[in-house]
């Protein structure tokens, strides 16, 4: 016995990391599903050339990688298939994945989601792709939550809903929260997934991603609370509570001091982290910078999000390329 296999491929203007994405899928004897969530790139056109059935989402509508996911696996019925491997239009397939992921639903029925190391295409053309690629590399074995890449067993996803439309980032951590407390475990591969082009080049693209993820942070866990616990409540420390006592140090002048050490010590404690999972320590003391100064923006996505919903204003994608 074969699990019918289909894929959901979501995307926005990715323009020729959407092509390498198609490529990748080519020859694999699946159906593809490609969202578009309002590309003015022709991404549809390049999609619809590759042979994938193509969702136009409705641009009335705030667009959301949760609605998008939802919209393409809604267009496999009713023929569904047994699961659906969702992926991003900025990252390849890479040849093996979609076989192992699949043996592995088959090897138990409990298994509700897999998933895989995504790594980047481009680590070293910035720091900020260097970071991403660091945040990809998580412990193989049963796990919490995941990010978007994921093969997803069809019964799971009908079971929970799928995705929660207005979610607009950490969408992936609130399904598998939903998929957990219905019984499903959650399993990574230690094999090869996907490969992603993050196209961070700039100090304000990686701002606005951090912005996004502190949205996701106060979004969650809002909806699960006790998740997101600790990236909360460091973005509250580091991003407001100690500037705000590094003010009232400038008329008590230990307390600046005191403050000051406190961010050193974080800084260091974040760098040693880096170089104990393998990084040089060129790259851990690099890296740890933004690392430490993540923190403000995620405050701001935080506070974002707390405002939106105080003012019951929609919950609109926060974009970053």
């Amino acid at each position: 016995m074969t699990l019918r296999i289909a894929v959901v491929l979501i995307g926005r203007n990715e323009g020729a990391r959407l092509v390498a994405s198609l490529d990748s899928l080519n020859g694999r004897g699946v159906r593809v599903v490609y969202v578009d969530s309002g590309s003015s790139d022709g991404s549809v056109a390049a999609a619809q050339a590759a042979g994938a059935e193509v969702v136009e989402l409705d641009t009335s509508t705030p667009f959301t990688a949760a609605r998008a996911r939802n919209a393409g696996f809604a267009a496999l019925a009713p023929d569904w298939p047994d699961a659906v491997q969702f992926i991003d239009g900025d990252c390849i397939v890479v040849p093996d994945w979609i076989d192992r992921a699949a043996a592995a639903l088959m090897a138990d029925d409990g298994i509700g989601l897999v998933t895989g190391w995504r790594s980047e295409i481009y680590p070293a053309a910035s720091v900020y792709n260097a970071l991403c690629d660091h945040e990809w590399h998580r412990p193989a074995g049963e796990i919490t939550a995941c990010g978007g890449d994921m093969m997803l067993r069809v019964a799971a996803y009908q079971e929970v809903g799928g995705f929660d439309a207005s979610v607009i980032a950490a969408e992936d951590d609130e399904l598998c929260q939903r998929l957990r407390k219905a019984g499903w475990r959650l399993i990574r591969l230690p094999h090869p997934m996907t490969r992603h082009d993050a196209a961070m080049r700039t100090f304000g693209q990686w701002w606005r991603r951090a912005v996004r993820t502190g949205h996701g942070f106060a979004q969650v866990g809002d909806l699960h609370p006790g998740y997101f616990t600790r990236e909360r409540a460091r973005a509250w420390l580091y991003g407001l509570v100690l500037p705000l006592l590094a003010f009232a140090g400038f008329f008590w002048f230990p307390l600046l001091v005191a403050v000051v050490a406190t961010y050193a010590m974080s800084y260091v404690k974040t760098a040693q982290g880096l170089r104990k999972s393998g990084m040089g320590t060129r790259a851990a003391l690099h890296q740890a910078v933004f690392l430490s100064l993540s923190k403000f923006p995620n405050l701001i996505g935080m506070l974002t999000y707390r405002l939106r919903k105080r003012r019951g204003a929609a919950m609109r994608i926060i974009e970053y390329k």
